[in-house]
């Protein structure tokens, strides 16, 4: 019996941190992205972040599937958050197209990063509600590293003006309704 409740607890432990293995792997592939953009590798920084992505979905869906969801694994959450969707796609859209204007693209690389930043220290000290107040920075890093794809068809100032918008979106009040 007692063997039976001791392995017991240590399945239940394990599928515990299964959640958390995963965002350190979302964390690990926003880092690798990163990697690649500073060796000008665009492309595999797009795969990256996007594979990042996925892991970040699968992340809570761990959480609430083993019923795992904890604090601590909120706050490892948001810090690789602001590495795969912040960070990443920041620096992805700047190699592409925004160290062309200088100081004002890199104010506005910067800005999207402290934006992504504001939103989930937001999100970690409010309570949760059926509502993500401004736009998750999930879905802006998502949006910003898409417009890569956009860059042979649309005039490079639009990116200035896209990194504004979705960094705006990010602190503002609106709310989105959690799926």
């Amino acid at each position: 019996m007692f063997l039976l409740h001791h392995l017991d607890h240590t399945v239940k432990k394990v599928k515990g941190q299964i959640a958390n293995a995963l965002t350190i792997v979302n964390l690990s592939f926003g880092a690798v992205a990163i990697m690649f953009i500073i060796q000008n590798e665009l492309r595999l920084g797009l795969l990256f972040i996007t594979i990042a992505a996925l892991t970040d979905r699968l992340d809570g869906a761990a959480a609430r599937r083993f019923n795992s969801t904890s604090e601590f694994g909120k706050q490892l959450d948001s810090l690789s958050d602001i590495i795969s969707f912040g960070v990443a796609p920041a620096f992805l859209l700047y190699q592409a197209v925004l160290f062309s204007f200088g100081l004002p693209g890199m104010f506005l690389t910067i800005f999207f990063i402290a934006c992504g930043a504001i939103r989930l220290a937001r999100f970690n000290v409010t309570e949760s509600t059926g509502y993500f107040v401004g736009l998750p920075i999930t879905a802006a890093g998502c949006i910003l590293t898409f417009h890569l794809l956009l860059i042979p068809f649309i005039a490079a100032p639009y990116f200035l003006i896209a990194t504004l918008f979705l960094g705006i979106c990010m602190i503002s009040s609106f709310k989105v309704k959690k799926i």
